[in-house]
């Protein structure tokens, strides 16, 4: 039986979706953007908001009893293709080997204004 994923460490839900759905053995994280959960207000600018997305997965994760070493798939989608080095810069510091396998793709446009968006399936 599916269960929804449900935390304060990550932005709420804003639409008819769930923050996660565990599965028992895999759990499917809904995309992340640079909303900050304790004022609900989007970061500036491109590190920023990786920085936000990144310890709102954390968060995410942690809720649970995860870390990025249970992340097997991302997908990150960006306002900008060219901000792809940046965002990868900043992303291998959240990551370890064997890092997860990943989908990178720009988009023409995400949610609230943000700049980048990332999802993760991680494998308990």
């Amino acid at each position: 039986m599916n269960k929804t994923v449900k935390t304060n460490n990550a932005p709420q839900a804003i639409g008819p979706y769930s923050q996660g759905i565990d599965t028992g053995e895999f759990i499917f994280f809904s995309g992340q953007i640079g909303l900050d959960p304790s004022t609900g207000t989007m970061t500036e600018g491109i590190e920023a908001q990786t920085h936000q997305v990144l310890r709102n997965i954390k968060g995410l994760l942690e809720s649970q009893n995860l870390n990025f070493t249970n992340v097997v798939k991302t997908t990150c989608f960006l306002d900008n293709i060219d901000d792809f080095k940046t965002v990868n810069d900043i992303y291998a510091s959240y990551f370890v080997e064997p890092y997860p396998a990943r989908s990178a793709v720009g988009v023409a446009k995400l949610p609230a204004g943000a700049l980048i968006e990332i999802e993760v399936i991680a494998k308990r």
